[in-house]
């Protein structure tokens, strides 16, 4: 006997049709919650930014998008090589390389770039400066150096002098536009 209400044996089951309304409202629901995610993690962790001119060239060119931490790193935690943003003199947030880290002589020497007397290798500057120029800086307590990798074509600690850690604003994470290989460091 059946019970009222109850399918016949071996008779179909009707489609429920409050699935795709469900499917859908699921689907808007982890959107949602996605983007409120990225709106959190954008406004307290990272931030995209344009590189605005062509100092950091061959690493990034005018127009890349790259992905800067808002947590400004302790001067004890870079290490040379690092990309960073920091405050420039005239106000600005300004993206470079950090060549001297606390406590080291840094010398552009002939062209070439030495910390503590020594020659350094540096991959990423294609156009180093001709053998007139030289300079030499110390980089004091809670201060880092920062160079752009286009040489000839960067204002940078060479005009500005060291950048000292209250200045620092974030650490380049990755480029995000065009895709391409990492930070270059």
């Amino acid at each position: 006997m059946r019970r009222p209400g109850a399918r016949p044996a071996g008779a179909a089951r009707r489609p429920d049709r409050r699935a795709p309304v469900l499917a859908h409202r699921h689907a808007v629901a982890a959107g949602l919650l996605l983007l409120l995610v990225l709106l959190v993690v954008r406004a307290t962790l990272v931030v995209p930014v344009r590189v605005s001119s062509a100092s950091m060239m061959p690493t990034f060119e005018a127009g890349d998008v790259i992905l800067v931490s808002r947590l400004a790193p302790d001067v004890e935690d870079l290490a040379r090589g690092d990309l960073v943003v920091f405050r420039d003199p005239g106000g600005g947030r300004t993206l470079k390389r950090v060549v001297g880290l606390p406590g080291e002589r840094v010398a552009i020497l002939d062209g070439v770039l030495h910390v503590d007397g020594e020659p350094q290798e540096e991959v990423w500057v294609t156009d180093p400066l001709d053998g007139y120029y030289t300079r030499v800086w110390t980089a004091g307590e809670g201060e880092v150096v920062v160079l752009g990798d286009n040489r000839g074509n960067s204002i940078d600690s060479r005009d500005y002098g060291p950048v000292t850690e209250e200045d620092l604003v974030g650490r380049v994470l990755v480029r995000l536009w065009p895709p391409g290989p990492g930070t270059g460091s």
